[in-house]
């Protein structure tokens, strides 16, 4: 496995155990990002923004969730990952992927463009400040669009759902999966 990493120019090997752990069997065994993705409440058909992609844990099984007719924004600031990310979107034959290197704070994505937002392990995280982030993502969605979060580590379940309510952009829908899921209003 190890070898393939490496002819497919993934990284190097001072992250190869940091790669391989995080986006491994194991991980997919503790949290199964389908079932993660359900608990969003994917549609086919769809256009989902995922912010965030990273080596793209979530981003293949939700492609193939959306079908031939949705469309899957991926979105990360690191150029290694959009790199790892378009590798594995190549190696699966996706079709409906497309991969931005953008900043979520200012994604440069048109007005109501999109109907789900993913914001899966991303928050919180120092440099995307709910206070900045929400609006953006309130801005891009849809008026009928829904935010799907997903937090890790779990202490952060205290703070952050209120945190997103108090914004006022976005009421309360319901928890599956460990999903909290939100309406724009």
């Amino acid at each position: 496995m190890k070898n393939e990493y490496r002819r497919l120019g993934k990284f190097k090997d001072s992250e190869f155990a940091f790669q391989t752990s995080w986006g491994s069997k194991v991980r997919q065994w503790l949290s199964d990002p389908v079932k993660t993705l359900r608990g969003a409440d994917i549609k086919p058909g769809q256009t989902v923004l995922e912010v965030g992609c990273g080596t793209g844990f979530f981003t293949i099984p939700a492609a193939h969730l959306l079908g031939d007719q949705g469309c899957l924004v991926a979105m990360d600031v690191s150029s290694g990952f959009i790199e790892q990310v378009s590798r594995k979107v190549q190696l699966a034959d996706l079709k409906n992927v497309r991969i931005v290197k953008r900043d979520a704070l200012n994604t440069g994505l048109d007005t109501a463009s999109i109907d789900k937002v993913l914001l899966f392990g991303v928050i919180p995280f120092p440099l995307l400040p709910l206070n900045r982030l929400l609006p953006e993502m309130y801005h891009v969605l849809k008026p009928e669009g829904t935010l799907a979060v997903w937090l890790f580590p779990p202490v952060v379940h205290l703070w952050v759902p209120k945190s997103i309510l108090r914004s006022e952009l976005f009421t309360y829908m319901n928890k599956r999966n460990g999903v909290y899921n939100y309406r724009r209003c």
